[in-house]
């Protein structure tokens, strides 16, 4: 074989396992929505993706990083949260920060996938260890480190609980009258405590 078509081989080659590893990922976003993570199994996610199961835990390992990897890119969106939290003025930093993660929930294309990844978290300690170590590592710390407060980690965690206990009662247990209430309403109620958790005195 020449040099040159060795390396349109392995050029191809890579392609295709780039190719089945993302055909995996997104089989696994799929049965971790629709089924949560309890019923879903390596073997399962294998079996839709029309490959064997060791080829699953050859990219990914275990089925808790399965979930890892399927999760990240689902959280994706909300991982902007510290630019948008960084942009404009100080004082406006609470509701520049609830209107982006309301506006993620509000969003059916990114609320699907958020909702699987809760529904997830809450059932299952497995799921909720993966999903805190993302919140907290790629989330909470990037928040806190922009605080110039010796406090900033429990601050930016006190926001985020604000936010995912709200987000909770609106979103996945469905409570009247927030779940019915004018998101701009929720935003403008919300916004003035998210702000007082990150900078008041």
């Amino acid at each position: 074989m020449t040099d040159t078509a060795s390396r349109r081989r392995g050029r191809r080659t890579r392609t295709e396992s780039a190719g089945t590893r993302d055909r995996i990922l997104s089989v696994a976003r799929e049965e971790f929505s629709q089924r949560g993570y309890e019923k879903t199994s390596v073997r399962g996610i294998a079996k839709a993706a029309g490959v064997d199961p060791a080829l699953v835990h050859h990219y990914f390992g275990t089925k808790e990083q399965v979930f890892e990897a399927a999760i990240e890119v689902a959280f994706a969106p909300a991982l902007n949260a510290p630019e948008a939290f960084a942009e404009g003025s100080p004082a406006e930093v609470g509701e520049r920060l609830t209107r982006f993660i309301f506006g993620i929930w509000e969003n059916p294309t990114t609320r699907t996938p958020l909702l699987a990844i809760v529904r997830s978290a809450v059932n299952n300690e497995a799921a909720a260890a993966v999903f805190r170590r993302l919140v907290a590592s790629q989330l909470l710390r990037r928040i806190a480190s922009q605080l110039d407060l010796p406090d900033a980690e429990l601050r930016a965690e006190l926001a985020a609980a604000q936010l995912v206990g709200c987000a909770m009662l609106r979103y996945v247990i469905k409570v009247e009258p927030l779940v019915s209430a004018d998101i701009e309403q929720v935003i403008a109620r919300v916004a003035p405590v998210v702000q007082g958790h990150l900078t008041s005195p």
